[in-house]
């Protein structure tokens, strides 16, 4: 006879959930109960679960950071961020995002995250990067403000994506790692990190000129009044 009383975790959360009970406890006693049901000391239930947290904390803080920047946005944020490129005189688009993004590749190859989409780049960088642009173009365009928010995301995309094998430590190097092991190849991760250098550079150099062409078309079609061209404009016209 199937012994079904090790389903009774999933009775649990459905009624839990129903009932709008709080969804931390629920889980918890649902896991509880069904090592209990399994046989299973309280003790390895507790390390279980102890450890499964431990290994995944990391989610819980991605979780949290949303409500921390919508407080800080809130209370003014962006203002700020706005009101401080506002009292610089050289500040420019293409010089904010390149510093950013230097910023970003330093700080990945010592195995520190300091950027991101939601908890940098929204409530930061890409407001400051439009308040450089309202210096030259004070009446700036919705369409104008979308190519420049597009911009200051790639920059996070080339500063992350293309150094984070630089620190010896990251997941990706040691993937690598443990994938080449696996066929016989021994290699050192310093060497793996010493020529993961080269991309980074690359990837610095070829964002920075892209920005500087992507503000020049900028400024000029905010100076001109012409109608700014968008990635899938042109992609379309060179199918």
């Amino acid at each position: 006879m199937i012994d079904f009383w090790p389903l009774i975790g999933i009775v649990i959360i459905t009624v839990g959930l129903a009932l709008k009970l709080n969804t931390l406890l629920v889980i918890l006693t649902a896991g509880v109960a069904t090592g209990l049901v399994a046989d299973i000391p309280l003790m390895d239930i507790l390390s279980t679960l102890g450890q499964s947290f431990t290994q995944n904390r990391y989610m819980s803080l991605f979780i949290l950071i949303l409500p921390m920047i919508g407080i800080l946005e809130r209370f003014g944020l962006r203002q700020r961020a706005e009101q401080l490129i506002g009292t610089m005189k050289k500040a420019s688009v293409s010089k904010i995002l390149m510093t950013y993004l230097l910023l970003r590749k330093v700080t990945n190859g010592m195995g520190l995250s300091i950027g991101g989409h939601p908890s940098m780049i929204r409530p930061l960088i890409a407001p400051m990067a439009e308040a450089a642009a309202e210096k030259e173009s004070p009446n700036l365009p919705d369409e104008k403000r979308q190519a420049i928010r597009a911009l200051s995301a790639a920059s996070e995309n080339f500063g992350n994506f293309f150094s984070q094998l630089l620190f010896i430590g990251t997941g990706g190097i040691l993937l690598i790692k443990g994938v080449m092991a696996d066929n016989q190849l021994d290699v050192k991760l310093e060497t793996m990190a010493l020529w993961a250098l080269p991309t980074a550079i690359a990837s610095f150099i070829v964002f920075v000129i892209f920005s500087k062409i992507v503000e020049a078309r900028l400024l000029k079609a905010g100076k001109s009044g012409a109608k700014i061209v968008t990635t899938a404009e042109l992609n379309k016209e060179g199918q």
